[in-house]
């Protein structure tokens, strides 16, 4: 979920739908809009030998889509054995229980909410299928349930909308919290740093080969509105509505409701920290 449009200096990206890595398909669907750029990556992850793969975000209510993954994975022999969920916004989870019902899967997600089986998802959960293994990184900041799964063989790591393919994501406040997602930011850079993950297999857009440069542009970005937020107070704009106009001039129009939601954020990140 998107809140601007592609910024100087952001890491290019690579491939949109189709294979991504050695364990990785992605099904894009067909909910292309300003808020979710080309549609949502639906992702297929299998070892190369195995006949068993996972689904990472189903993606919204759109069985035309929902039967194209099924299908995506059968005409590579794989049958989807589970279904994993990075956060619980319709467009990532709403046809995850139609997907469950067409493969006959269990959905595993973080809130409770969104689970169809016993079991959930938390941090440090290592999910092994067909030889395959997901580790689970919790990256909440965008909502509070979001999750992100490293694929360590692969060295990847699925971001969901904690980082995207092009552009930067929306805080959603009040469920999501700008000191929360300057934490999750962190933690992926030092899978960057620490495992060697070099690839975002992000929840929307194209693939970005730089994991590490895309996680300090997402990082100075938010250092660089944050700062703009301040500036602007101090001129005297106060209402998150006088905010957006002034600090985000150079977005679309169409995009301030999501960037109103970043500043009511970053208002209460700053007051937190005693900075307004």
């Amino acid at each position: 979920m998107s809140d601007a449009a592609a910024l100087p200096g952001q890491p290019r990206g690579g491939v949109v739908s189709g294979p991504a890595t050695p364990r990785t398909v992605n099904v894009l669907a067909p909910n292309a809009s300003p808020m979710t750029l080309d549609g949502t990556n639906t992702w297929i992850v299998a070892e190369p030998d195995s006949d068993l793969a996972v689904v990472i975000d189903p993606g919204p209510q759109d069985d035309a889509h929902l039967r194209a993954v099924v299908d995506t994975a059968e005409r590579a022999g794989r049958r989807i054995a589970l279904t994993l969920l990075t956060h619980g916004h319709p467009d990532h989870a709403e046809g995850a229980a139609r997907f469950a019902e067409l493969t006959r899967t269990k959905v595993r997600a973080l809130d409770p909410v969104l689970r169809l089986g016993d079991e959930g998802l938390t941090a440090g959960d290592v999910i092994t299928i067909g030889g395959l293994e997901l580790r689970v990184v919790p990256t909440p900041g965008h909502t509070a349930d979001s999750l992100s799964f490293h694929l360590p063989a692969d060295r990847a790591v699925l971001t969901g909308d904690t980082v995207l393919g092009r552009g930067t994501t929306v805080v959603a406040h009040p469920d999501g919290r700008l000191g929360d997602y300057l934490d999750s930011l962190r933690r992926l850079r030092s899978l960057t740093v620490d495992d060697g993950v070099h690839t975002v297999l992000p929840g929307h857009g194209p693939v970005l080969e730089d994991a590490q440069g895309a996680v300090d542009f997402y990082l100075a970005h938010r250092a660089h509105r944050l700062a703009q937020v301040e500036t602007a107070i101090e001129a005297g704009h106060r209402t998150p509505a006088e905010l957006v106009a002034h600090v985000y001039a150079d977005v679309d129009r169409s995009l301030w409701p999501a960037a109103e939601l970043s500043v009511r954020a970053q208002l209460e990140y700053l007051s937190e920290h005693g900075l307004v």
